[in-house]
């Protein structure tokens, strides 16, 4: 395991190495996460750098990962594409976890997409549905694992950042109305995210479900974490995978995840299309 604190020396070596194989400018930075990476396909002009090939950078162990940066132009909008992302518990630190978007701040990515694909805990959510996050439970931040824990680095933001509007509501305004034009249903709601890998009991699902949350993953928060504290603005949506299982009636699986994610990517990309033209 690399060092638990990445410094700002690291960060820029990782933009660097970007600024050398790509000459684009990103404004926009996308993070797909699990079976949600065909969204990238769609890139006109695309570099394509797989995460091996930048330093420090962690490499994905999950399935449904592809593992590939891919910077191009959507809908006329500079982008910067990570088609598939890590995890906390693949064993890596925060710092790790959430270096990419550290290096998108350094590269002048100005808004961040976050998508995920998460089970439902709002017994009204089916799987295939989309759900724009209008807010988040950190419970892996409050059990002690914040990704802004250690040194801060001044140069991205301050020592307490504030999370009050961690999701923007102007991006989120430009989300309902493309679901508006495009006819495509879009939940909304409460993610929340813990550090996995097992999924959750029953009980966890009931507990989370009184807490407010209306579905759960395992990504997304330490990331939104990172981008507010370097003032970038946050587009969260979640793909919901698997239906509310708060009576232990049925079982989950990554298989079943992977699968949502066929009808998933079709309705995601229509108002990611749109908002990208709104912007």
């Amino acid at each position: 395991m690399n060092q638990p604190f990445l410094t700002l020396a690291q960060i820029d070596e990782v933009a660097d190495t970007i600024r050398a194989r790509s000459k684009r400018q990103p404004r926009i930075g996308m993070i797909l996460g699990s079976g949600l990476g065909g969204l990238a396909d769609s890139i006109l002009g695309p570099d394509t750098i797989p995460y091996g090939d930048l330093p420090h950078w962690p490499v994905s162990t999950v399935f449904g990962h592809a593992g590939k940066l891919v910077i191009g132009s959507l809908e006329n909008q500079p982008v910067l594409v990570m088609q598939g992302r890590v995890h906390f518990y693949e064993g890596i630190s925060m710092s790790q976890v959430t270096l990419p978007v550290r290096v998108m701040q350094r590269l002048g990515v100005e808004i961040l997409v976050v998508t995920n694909a998460a089970g439902a805990i709002n017994p009204n959510f089916a799987p295939g549905d989309l759900m724009l996050i209008t807010d988040h439970l950190n419970f892996v931040g409050m059990a002690g694992f914040n990704p802004l824990i250690g040194p801060n680095m001044q140069e991205f933001g301050p020592r307490f950042p504030d999370m009050s509007q961690a999701y923007d509501r102007a991006l989120n305004n430009l989300a309902r109305q493309a679901a508006s034009e495009t006819n495509t249903q879009l939940q909304e709601g409460v993610y929340v995210g813990l550090s996995g890998p097992s999924f959750e009991t029953p009980a966890d699902l009931r507990f989370l479900r009184m807490a407010g949350a209306d579905a759960v993953g395992m990504s997304t928060v330490p990331e939104v974490t990172i981008a507010r504290h370097g003032n970038t603005r946050v587009l969260g949506i979640s793909g919901i995978s698997n239906k509310a299982n708060l009576d232990g009636d049925t079982i989950t699986t990554h298989e079943e995840v992977l699968e949502a994610g066929a009808l998933i990517v079709p309705k995601l990309e229509k108002i990611l299309r749109s908002v990208l033209r709104a912007l």
